[in-house]
């Protein structure tokens, strides 16, 4: 069905959800995974870096950080060295570029929980992606505990336990 699997990454609590139901759905799948993290780069933050370089060393630390975690995680799921990938730049159309640059047959993305007014605001990554991308878009909710996708891998299963 896929064969691969672009799963964009931020470390928070939601990306934790979409990387494990991403990276399940791709296992059952037998599909290559790619992960992204991006570095949102604001107005605010283009300033700062042309005025003092200095202060956003820190943020990219922190991301290399971030797209660290995510590989380690993958790496437990049983996917050996999978491709990771920083970049800067807005996060919808990053992640829709690396999409078109690997052929991605799925993305996933987590969700961002909206108050009643930014909810309707423009600047969803998913409703962007579904917008401008050939292929399918999941936004990860399923709550999937880390031993339900690690465990089956740590005992030698193919592929994780298929959900209760």
């Amino acid at each position: 069905m896929y064969r691969k699997v672009l799963l964009a990454y931020d470390g928070s609590e939601d990306g934790r959800l979409a990387l494990r139901e991403g990276a399940r759905l791709a296992r059952l799948c037998g599909a290559e995974v790619f992960l992204l993290a991006v570095v949102p780069q604001t107005t605010g933050m283009t300033l700062v870096q042309d005025a003092a370089p200095e202060l956003t060393i820190g943020q990219d630390q922190v991301f290399e950080d971030v797209l660290a975690e995510g590989v380690r995680r993958l790496e437990r799921m049983g996917f050996p060295s999978p491709l990771a990938r920083i970049t800067t730049g807005d996060p919808a159309r990053q992640i829709e570029a690396k999409a078109r640059e690997i052929g991605a047959d799925l993305v996933v993305v987590g969700h961002r929980r909206h108050g009643v007014l930014t909810r309707f605001w423009p600047g969803s990554v998913a409703s962007y992606l579904m917008e401008h991308l050939g292929c399918s878009v999941l936004v990860g909710r399923m709550q999937i505990a880390d031993e339900d996708v690690f465990g089956a891998v740590q005992n030698g299963a193919t592929a994780p336990p298929p959900p209760a």
